[in-house]
């Protein structure tokens, strides 16, 4: 680096499109169905490059970068276990019974796109403590 660039030039957020510029780039439902194959395609590229980014900077900028299109993280530490929505991992002595069935870690983190699970966070579960 030159001193004169940061490390996010480029990475600028573009100009939202003009009504204009939307309907003469969308001419009917078979473009609505591939800008959301693209769509989906690009989110499994960024999942696929989270799970290998060493750099904590590349994985908060790719978290943020989806999350801006409504592509969440799921970290549910502390939240009780769900099997619908949680995949466990492992189980950890509860010394405290109260914690029994709450998600006491997360090893993989999971994704949301909106409202529809893309991949289940992998966690370790409080369990009761054996005698």
């Amino acid at each position: 680096m030159d001193g004169g660039t940061s490390p996010s030039e480029g990475t600028e957020a573009a100009e939202p499109a003009s009504k204009t510029d939307v309907e003469s780039t969308t001419t009917g439902p078979a473009d609505l169905e591939q800008a959301l194959a693209d769509r989906q395609a690009l989110i499994q590229l960024c999942l696929y490059a989270l799970d290998r980014a060493r750099s904590g900077g590349v994985v908060e900028r790719l978290e943020h970068g989806l999350a801006g299109i409504g592509v969440r993280a799921l970290r549910p530490d502390g939240e009780r276990f769900d099997p619908a929505v949680h995949e466990a991992g492992g189980a950890i002595a509860a010394e405290d019974p109260a914690l029994e069935g709450l998600v006491a870690e997360t090893e993989v983190v999971g994704f949301a796109d909106h409202d529809r699970v893309l991949r289940a966070p992998i966690v370790i579960v409080y369990a009761k403590k054996a005698q």
